[in-house]
Order: structure tokens, then sequence, then C-alpha cells
């Protein structure tokens, strides 16, 4: 699995960090998500989705 962010289109409303926090986090100073691990092991492979379904911006891709 593959995991990108386009942090142009984050609002940072944090909801992937809520699902994945060892693959996301957000900056101090604007809440705009970070990548902690763009290749995160099979057994995450459904917190990362969460975390891409349930963003509001659609910030998050997911290649398996």
């Amino acid at each position: 699995m593959k995991v990108t962010v386009d942090q142009g289109k984050c609002v940072g409303s944090g909801q992937c960090v809520l699902a994945a926090d060892d693959v996301f986090d957000q900056r101090d100073e604007d809440g705009i998500v970070t990548l902690l691990d763009a290749d995160p092991p099979a057994g995450r492979l459904t917190d990362v989705r969460h975390a891409a379904l349930v963003c509001p911006a659609s910030a998050i891709i997911v290649e398996e």
C-alpha cells in the first residue's frame, strides 16, 4: 500500500489522525495533515482506507 496526501486540499479536520495516528499527524501551526508513514504495513489498511473515506477534502490517496 502506498499513501499520499495533498496538503493543498487539506482543511485540517483531523479525521485522519483519529483513524490512523501512526500514519497521519497534523502541523501544530495550522492543522494541515502530515504523512508519517507513506508505506504502512498491510495490517493498517482498514484504518488508512477509513481515514481516506472520512477526509472531508479528499486529500488522502491510498494505492493498493
